[in-house]
């Protein structure tokens, strides 16, 4: 798939956003090592903060299709600098890649930086530490 298709669909999820309480809308679009995609958008509640981040959402939703490796996570909001996941999400992340894992910060216009999660969490605690 084309990157312009991935920037529609995670602006799609952060359109869908449910934000009455803070206003800031953010969506999250998964890409798996299988290519597939699963996006998710941030969900709020009147007992605030106990909300969903996107990241949370597309991460389950690839759980919930069978998934578990993410090769690239996309994340949209409105700033001009582009969405970037909180870091509770950051380890959400981590949980289902590695080092390597693209994360891309888009806004409404596009992608606006690529990082790698290395750069967003580094020294980062996974799975296999456990082992």
């Amino acid at each position: 798939m084309h990157e312009d298709n991935y920037i529609a669909l995670v602006k799609e999820a952060m359109n869908k956003a449910y934000v009455p309480y803070s206003n800031y809308p953010v969506g999250a679009l998964v890409v798996t090592d299988n290519g597939n995609t699963y996006s998710g958008c941030n969900v709020e509640n009147a007992s605030y903060p106990e909300g969903h981040c996107a990241e949370t959402a597309a991460i389950a939703s690839m759980v919930m299709g069978g998934e578990k490796n993410i090769r690239m996570i996309y994340v949209m909001s409105k700033n001009d600098q582009g969405g970037c996941p909180c870091g509770g999400c950051r380890q959400r992340i981590r949980e289902f890649s590695d080092i390597d894992t693209q994360v891309i910060l888009c806004s409404p216009g596009g992608v606006q930086q690529r990082l790698l999660l290395a750069d967003l969490l580094p020294n980062s605690f996974g799975p296999e530490h456990l082992l």
